[in-house]
């Protein structure tokens, strides 16, 4: 033992180190070789699994360590993108992976969600919990089949509107889907702008902006005393803002999007009045070269086309129908359906005309509007009514012709597509399913249009 120890105790030829010095600065240098491989292989191994945080002009997209596929051109229709009032490319997620919230939690996300979303913010469940104060009652500013809107506010101290869908039967999913889909992308400044959205096992939330001053219906048939603040000015800017929303919809996109639920409840309005059409769940997108789409028949009674309760065949004038239902609402304060009324006013289309067909033009008038329309504005909002509504659906106006009509830019209604001539009375302008005999006023009184 003692020789042995003595051959390590012994001066080496390297400069003069003992044995067992050089011994213990080889192994450390093997030891401190090995640990940096191994440190330079986990911190490479990490960039790798490490997900790419990608944004675009629309805002932050959803993180994820799965293949991304970026698409432009013609796919951007299928979420009736017009190229003419946007450009760039969205991110389109195609496989099941893990997808990272702003907050940096990480949830799992079924891939059939996933799979068309890219334009927007990913939100997550404990983002829009904060934001609603735990999805309190008292942030609650909306509620129905669907579900409950909430008003939140965000860290950075803007306020949305989130809509948490209800799942009965899968419809949460189906409404989802389509909001995202066929409206994700759309901007427009009479549409409301979906922000959003999030999708955490069963629930399924929509992130919009936030409009501050309700919704139509509560201003037309809530208490705000015996004078409405909707002049006959603020109504009409109303009417022709929703009229531009849903002539987008319809004329400036490209698969065309009919709403199928246009009410009073679904126009939102801003401090200055302005109207955005919101709530797409039931939106149905026309392909290229559809006239039609069959459907179950879904909509709000009152409002629903009568050919499009009957057929289930839908297009942009059943839409078009509603629009009319919903402007003789803002002229008269009425309820579509109100089964309150007397017998022979309880609908309101039925009523509207036989009010104007008994000489009884005013009286459609909602009492709470202070100051009159003059006759001839008047007579023009009950022209496009009318128009609206005609029984026969090929012989309704545009949405664009509509909103130029309530403008008053042009003549009130353009036959076959072709400018009136001067001259041209209101009756000759009337639907022709309704005879000339049942509106004397009319006929007494004929309007001259410039």
């Amino acid at each position: 033992m003692g020789s042995a120890g003595g051959g390590f105790m012994e001066k080496t030829e390297v400069l003069g180190i003992r044995l067992y010095i050089l011994i213990g600065i080889a192994g450390a240098a093997v030891l401190t070789g090995g640990l940096t491989a191994l440190l330079l292989y986990l911190r490479s191994s990490s960039r790798r699994d490490r997900p790419t945080r990608l944004k675009n002009s629309s805002g932050l997209i959803p993180t994820c360590s799965m293949e991304i596929v970026v698409a432009g051109g013609g796919a951007g229709k299928k979420f009736g993108w017009n190229e003419k009032e946007g450009s760039g490319s969205y991110v389109g997620i195609v496989k099941e992976g893990v997808v990272n919230g702003a907050a940096g939690s990480s949830r799992s996300t079924p891939p059939e969600i996933l799979g068309h979303i890219g334009w927007g913010r990913w939100y997550t469940i404990e983002e829009l919990e904060m934001a609603t104060g735990g999805f309190s009652e008292r942030n609650v500013i909306g509620e129905g089949g669907y579900g409950v809107v909430y008003r939140g506010v965000l860290p950075d101290f803007s306020v949305v509107a989130v809509k948490n869908l209800l799942n009965k039967k899968s419809q949460a999913e189906k409404e989802f889907k389509v909001e995202v889909e066929a409206i994700g992308r759309v901007r427009h400044k009479n549409l409301v702008g979906l922000l959003g959205y999030c999708a955490e096992g069963p629930r399924r939330m929509l992130v919009y902006e936030y409009m501050d001053n309700g919704n139509l219906e509560q201003w037309l048939h809530g208490d705000v005393g015996p004078f409405s603040p909707l002049t006959w000015e603020i109504r009409m800017k109303i009417a022709i803002d929703t009229a531009k929303g849903l002539a987008y919809l319809h004329e400036g996109l490209e698969p065309k999007v009919v709403h199928r639920d246009i009410k009073s409840s679904n126009i939102l309005l801003d401090k200055q009045w302005n109207a955005k059409v919101s709530d797409f769940g039931l939106a149905k997108v026309l392909g290229p070269g559809s006239n039609f789409v069959t459907t179950r028949v879904m909509g709000t009674f009152g409002y629903v086309a009568p050919e499009y309760a009957s057929t289930g065949l839908l297009n942009e004038s059943s839409d078009i129908y509603s629009f009319g239902v919903l402007l003789m609402e803002i002229i008269s304060g009425r309820n579509p359906v109100d089964y309150r009324r007397p017998s022979g006013e309880v609908n309101l289309v039925e009523w509207f005309r036989g009010m104007v067909g008994s000489k009884q033009v005013e009286d459609v008038l909602d009492p709470s509007i202070q100051v009159l329309p003059s006759p001839r504005t008047l007579k023009r909002a009950l022209l496009v009514c009318l128009r609206c509504i005609d029984s026969d659906a090929q012989k309704r106006p545009k949405m664009g012709q509509i909103a130029h009509m309530l403008e008053g830019d042009e003549f009130p209604y353009r036959l076959e597509h072709r400018s009136a001539p001067r001259g041209v009375s209101l009756l000759e302008c009337l639907p022709a399913s309704v005879a000339p005999a049942r509106f004397p006023l009319l006929a007494e009184k004929t309007i001259m249009w410039r």
